[in-house]
């Protein structure tokens, strides 16, 4: 039930989409019937790897189109946009932080987080050096990305996430490439970033120790695949 005054971020219904595989047989990845976001609410989506719940990121983000069904991210019906409208839509609404980084590796922290802000509401230098500096690299904004350390890779890609003030962070696996203590740190840094921001965050995962950091969570599996079935909220 959706809380009094509380805006949905993100509606879904009816999604569904699927691919061929290498024999021409077709192989439903998304059949979610159902789901909702609120905004500045936090939700770990539980599901092994394989799922299906990267493709489920990427339908939401308008990276990938579904086959059928709808997607509304702040009002707007991503699923229905012609291309670069759902690229406008996903540059000012949505960040996504994603496993590998997507760093790019010719520019400096500070230019990978302006590159992120031109695609969106334009280019602040100062408001993308206080970026890095919340996340912690006030002394690294002119290295490149080899010159940082996995943990601090994963910061620039937080600070570029949010350099457009979404209303709606999506986090695949972002703590997949961490160490333990590198992935508690910058968990933690990400769910009080989105809250600074007034973001709702959607992150995936499959480690039980990054999904012990959220009160709110989904298991993917049980809606996916199911659509006679709610999603099932567990709380830990």
């Amino acid at each position: 039930m959706l809380a009094p005054n509380k805006m949905r971020v993100l509606e879904i219904s009816n999604l569904q989409k699927s691919f061929l595989t290498p024999d021409r047989k077709r192989h439903d990845v998304v059949n979610v019937s159902d789901f909702f976001l609120e905004e500045h609410a936090h939700v770990a989506l539980r599901g092994e790897s394989g799922s299906g719940k990267t493709t489920f990121l990427n339908l939401i983000a308008g990276i990938l189109k579904p086959d059928s069904g709808r997607v509304a991210v702040a009002g707007r019906e991503m699923s229905a946009l012609p291309e670069p409208e759902r690229d406008r839509l996903r540059a000012t609404a949505i960040g996504y932080i994603f496993q590998t980084f997507n760093l790019l590796q010719g520019y400096t922290c500070l230019e990978n987080v302006l590159v992120g802000m031109s695609f969106g509401h334009g280019v602040d230098r100062e408001k993308a050096r206080r970026l890095l500096d919340r996340v912690g690299l006030r002394d690294h904004q002119n290295h490149y990305p080899r010159q940082l350390s996995t943990g601090q890779q994963q910061r620039v890609a937080v600070a570029r996430a949010l350099a457009n003030q979404p209303k709606l962070v999506l986090a695949d696996e972002p703590t997949g490439n961490l160490d333990s203590a590198n992935a508690r740190e910058v968990l933690a840094l990400i769910r009080e970033t989105c809250r600074e921001n007034g973001a709702a965050l959607l992150l995936v995962s499959h480690d039980r120790e990054a999904l012990g950091q959220f009160e709110q969570i989904e298991d993917f599996q049980k809606f996916n695949n199911n659509a006679s079935n709610d999603p099932v909220v567990d709380h830990l």
